[in-house]
């Protein structure tokens, strides 16, 4: 412990440390204000939630379990020596909080109407069937909740176990990290690596299958992809780290890239369909959907005809233009400051 406290400062890895956190705030921020902004968390996968937070809870107790040692030095050293030597430390985490923020927000801002079963009951003659709502949980809103219970159980767990392991701990003679508290830091790491590996997936077969940007943030993803790669060299550099704590983020940024290709070239069909990113013709004032939501579909309409509208033919229901998320509920106001926020 006592050669990790006295290392030489390394003013490269301090300065990329720094900008790194900086920049992690700065580009979680669009994301945060953007869905607070529209007041709706629609477009986000849950499944991308529950893999995206468990993965960065890993990475982080990954690189806390192996930077134990160079923690510790905190007893001896002054405040700023400190926040040096763990810096690789603040970076995971503030990546896991900022990601778990997203998260409050989708359970926050999950738009009321979609949490419920509404169902549909055929009228008599040629009136229009009634809609019911019930008290019922969709399965998008029952799947969201268990998804936040099982990100709490899994972070209390490997929480409870990695403390445990390093507070009972006895030291190696050679000063290596001991062998029961390797293994699971390389649990954690491969672990978090293979969950950022297959976290977009469902994101990215989501935003493909709706075609449209909705909640996600383009100006996070464009500043989050590149700063992957740095984040990477940045972690790579710490003292006591290893391949299994800069892996997730290699793995992410990756898969990050993919999913900010298709929301650009999803923008551009928005632009071209003169749609915006939940669906709703820029032409038109009215706030109704022109469809209904694809993914709250929970009943059939027997009668074929609603009001004026014809249900038969469904080639001409499935037109190219018509929206598949809810209308968004904005803010009063809108500030040009953040109107950036709004790609």
């Amino acid at each position: 412990m006592h050669n990790i406290c006295d290392l030489d400062s390394d003013w490269f890895a301090n300065a990329l440390a720094i900008f790194l956190i900086i920049g992690l705030v700065v580009s979680y921020a669009p994301q945060h204000f953007r869905i607070i902004q529209m007041g709706s968390s629609e477009g986000f996968s849950p499944w991308f939630l529950l893999l995206g937070s468990t993965s960065s809870a890993a990475g982080m107790l990954n690189v806390i379990a192996l930077s134990w040692p160079t923690i510790q030095c905190c007893n001896d050293v002054s405040v700023g020596r400190c926040l040096e030597l763990t810096a690789g430390v603040t970076q995971v985490t503030m990546q896991w909080v900022l990601f778990m923020i997203i998260l409050v927000l989708y359970m926050i801002y999950y738009p009321a109407r979609l949490k419920y079963v509404d169902i549909d009951i055929p009228a008599h003659g040629t009136l229009p069937p009634q809609h019911v709502k019930t008290k019922l949980w969709s399965d998008d809103w029952r799947l969201s909740v268990n998804v936040s219970w099982a990100v709490t159980i899994h972070l209390v767990f490997i929480t409870i176990v990695t403390f445990f392991l390093l507070f009972t701990r006895i030291p190696e003679p050679s000063g290596e990290v001991p062998r029961q508290i390797s293994l699971w830091a390389t649990f954690l790491g491969v672990s978090s690596a293979l969950l950022a590996a297959i976290q977009y997936a469902p994101q990215l077969s989501r935003t493909y299958r709706l075609k449209l940007v909705g909640a996600l943030s383009i100006p996070m993803m464009i500043i989050q992809s590149p700063g992957a790669a740095i984040m990477s060299i940045s972690i790579a550099l710490r003292p006591g780290t290893n391949w299994t704590s800069w892996a997730m983020f290699a793995v992410s940024g990756i898969m990050q890239t993919a999913l900010l290709v298709m929301c650009i070239a999803w923008k551009f069909r928005q632009r071209r369909l003169r749609i915006d990113d939940f669906g709703y013709s820029l032409d038109s004032a009215s706030s109704t959907p022109l469809t209904d939501d694809v993914d709250t579909v929970v009943g059939e309409v027997s009668d074929p005809q609603v009001g004026s509208i014809s249900f038969a033919d469904n080639a001409e229901d499935a037109r190219e233009d018509a929206p598949l998320l809810g209308k968004p509920r904005r803010s009063g106001r809108s500030s040009r400051f953040f109107g950036w926020l709004k790609l």
